[in-house]
């Protein structure tokens, strides 16, 4: 989930303001307007686990029993679906309450339900935990969709299908939410497994895998299987799922080998992209286009999305190289769904995508792509005689953010320790014996820029500048005011002048 940079224009502006074809046939489609909802007192002696001596390129892995972790009793621990978000089971406070929880690379604060809502089934009793204790600090956070405010506090957690032992970790128990839970979704909580940068209220509060790693001594690596890919949310297969593995990477999830590209800033998983191609059509952009702001991998955003001029590149390609004859816009900003007749196959009608990442090399990239199945998402049907899709793509303001949309198709290794992203073909992602996804490389990076992240402004600086500049801007407004006022007032009717107007909110996803 990614921080919004709306406000920070204001503050610009306010700041400155002061301061002086044709196709080959028809294939039957119907557009349907549909509405979707992607959606210290304390004892902290953790239960050691046996070091493990059982290493592949820095990867601690599951196949060796007496490894540091039995990362085959994680396998399939999640459930969900990229609408939905994919969620895991766990066990808050003593006695232990169970809990969903919202799988999220792109947070990195722990905090579940604390009071009833309408839309979840159970929330976390603080009052029945006698080991819950609060430290008397308030948070908020606000996402792109929703927010919730509570009280931070620590507690026991333990995770069923997770590493042997409990944890004391930081949770923020909400208590008021608006937006946040979501009619139909299954989980009670959000799981935020970013950098301590990314933490609310500030960088002191310990991510929950931080304390993980640091109290039950496990490799700071991670990897995720998500395998809603070309599932509806209506359908009678096998319920969507995956795999949230604590410690390493598990061989049996994945084929072939993992692609790794580096992490370039540690707050929310920053990657490099290269270039984007639709089919086999480069966009030809500047590389600092795809990288605009930031681009990173976020478990907990369902969709692709692209910076504007990225995303109306694609969205113009794609139309170009599909043999859809009228498309409504309506399709590709996401107020419409486009249906088929049942038995008809859309996804041959589409071109696949493509997104170069830097390698550890760094003169070299290689490319993960995605077929249609994963961006033209099934979504329901309607009279029994349509099936209807949504598109995976969006547009963004905050940034390249790949969601679940990407991820479905890959085994995703948040090698941590090593201070990189690995993309590996997931055993998941296949549909009527098709695989939804491709890795190939290595290619030269020799026709783009050495950094294409160089240039672009990071949020936490456009913070610093948009309070240093609001705060030139205050000082200017006094200057006037004073010098409006003293010709008119006694010195001693002078009031105290306050500037109420804050400009800069956080802004999650």
């Amino acid at each position: 989930m990614a921080y919004s940079t709306s406000a920070i224009m204001w503050a610009f502006a306010f700041s400155f303001y002061f301061g002086v074809s044709k196709c080959l046939f028809t294939i039957p489609l119907k557009i349907y307007t549909g509405k979707l909802n992607v959606s210290s007192a304390l004892d902290a002696t953790p239960a050691r686990l046996t070091s493990s001596s059982s290493e592949v390129n820095g990867l601690s892995l599951a196949s060796d029993p007496t490894g540091t972790v039995n990362f085959l009793d994680m396998e399939n621990n999640l459930l969900g679906d990229s609408g939905r978000g994919y969620y895991i089971e766990m066990s808050i406070g003593t006695p232990g309450q169970t809990l969903n929880i919202l799988v999220d690379t792109g947070s990195s604060n722990f905090a579940v339900a604390a009071a009833p809502h309408p839309f979840i089934t159970h929330y976390f009793n603080t009052a029945l935990s006698s080991t819950y204790q609060s430290v008397g600090r308030t948070v908020a956070v606000r996402y792109t969709q929703g927010n919730w405010e509570g009280e931070l506090s620590l507690d026991r957690v333990s995770i069923p299908k997770g590493p042997n032992g409990s944890m004391i970790i930081n949770i923020a128990a909400i208590l008021s939410s608006e937006g946040f839970f979501l009619p139909q979704v299954n989980w009670q909580g959000i799981l935020g497994l970013a950098y301590p940068m990314l933490a609310r209220p500030d960088s002191t509060v310990e991510p929950f895998f931080n304390s993980v790693v640091q109290q039950l001594g496990i490799p700071d690596i991670f990897s995720l299987q998500m395998c809603g890919a070309g599932l509806s949310a209506s359908s009678t297969e096998d319920p969507a799922g995956g795999s949230f593995i604590m410690g390493g990477a598990e061989p049996t999830l994945y084929h072939g080998s993992v692609w790794y590209t580096p992490i370039i800033e540690e707050w929310y998983y920053q990657v490099e992209v290269l270039k984007l191609e639709v089919g086999d059509q480069n966009l030809d952009l500047d590389c600092r286009e795809y990288n605009m702001d930031k681009a990173i991998v976020d478990s907990g955003t369902t969709l692709l999305r692209l910076p504007v001029n990225v995303f109306n590149a694609v969205v113009e390609a794609i139309t170009r190289s599909s043999l859809i004859q009228d498309f409504s816009s309506g399709f590709w900003d996401g107020s419409k769904l486009a249906c088929w007749m049942k038995g008809e196959n859309p996804w041959t009608f589409f071109p696949k995508l493509s997104i170069y990442l830097r390698a550890t090399n760094t003169s070299q990239s290689f490319r993960i792509t995605i077929l249609p199945q994963l961006y033209i998402q099934p979504v329901t049907e309607v009279d029994g005689t349509l099936d209807c899709f949504r598109f995976g793509l969006s547009s963004s303001t905050n940034g390249l953010i790949i969601g679940a949309t990407v991820m479905e198709g890959f085994y995703v290794v948040f090698d941590r320790a090593q201070h990189r992203v690995g993309f590996a073909l997931s055993t998941c992602a296949v549909r009527g014996g098709v695989a939804l996804s491709e890795i190939t490389g290595p290619f030269s990076a020799s026709d783009v820029a050495a950094d294409c992240s160089s240039g672009v402004l990071k949020e936490p600086l456009l913070w610093v500048i948009s309070y240093t500049l609001m705060a030139i801007c205050g000082v200017v407004l006094i200057v006037l005011l004073l010098l409006l006022v003293l010709p008119c007032r006694r010195r001693d009717h002078f009031g105290e002048i306050t500037d109420e107007s804050s400009l800069v909110r956080h802004r999650i996803k």
